[in-house]
């Protein structure tokens, strides 16, 4: 199924639902529009004869998920904001330093005593981020791209580890809905390579909507 032809039947499920599903959401959220047109953050065609496309909820951090086969929308839910970035805080060394053991560009940085946005309180540790896929997606997609990622700078990252803790941080951003929030898997696969690059992760959950 083509991006237009996907564009073409979410347009027409939101403008005339043809699910329940839909109908409930719209009851309570609707989709971010521009020009008049809903927002597509992203199409994902990585499972075999399934497209699913990430639409904004406006005022929410959380995404509808529409899921079409070759023909037609058979199904839309939510998906979590997931937010899975390797992070490197130090008090001593200072984030130029850090990112000198990696090959990697670090997506942000900051220094101690720099000022939060709301300008009230400062950093108390230097820190860098590394985010290489921040679009939506499922949070195993993401947990894997991010450690296949780091296989290739494993000696810079374990020697950085021995000096400044290292971890990945995850937030699950979820849609509280009926209340089951779902939660985070970890396969086989990811908990080899966490281990392989001496990486513990830590696991933030909210809940919005």
């Amino acid at each position: 199924m083509t991006d237009e032809q996907i564009f073409a039947l979410i347009d027409a499920e939101f403008a005339s639902p043809t699910l329940g599903v839909t109908e409930q959401y719209l009851e309570i959220h609707e989709p971010v529009y521009e020009n008049e047109i809903i927002k597509i953050a992203r199409v994902n065609r990585d499972k075999e004869n399934v497209t699913i496309a990430y639409l904004p909820v406006k005022n929410e951090s959380f995404f509808f998920a529409v899921y079409a086969d070759e023909k037609e929308i058979f199904n839309i839910s939510t998906e979590s904001r997931n937010t899975i970035c390797l992070r490197a805080v130090s008090e001593e060394m200072f984030p130029e330093e850090m990112q000198s053991y990696l090959g990697i560009i670090p997506t942000s940085s900051v220094k101690r005593g720099a000022f939060y946005p709301n300008g009230k309180r400062q950093y108390k540790m230097n820190c860098i981020e590394y985010e290489p896929n921040p679009e939506p997606d499922e949070f195993e997609d993401k947990l894997l791209k991010l450690l296949i990622s780091l296989e290739n700078d494993k000696i810079g990252l374990l020697s950085l580890s021995d000096r400044v803790d290292v971890f990945i941080q995850a937030t699950l951003d979820f849609h509280a809905g009926n209340q089951l929030l779902g939660g985070a898997f970890i396969n086989l696969e990811c908990i080899k390579l966490m281990a392989e690059l001496n990486l513990q992760i830590s696991l933030d959950v909210t809940a919005w909507g």
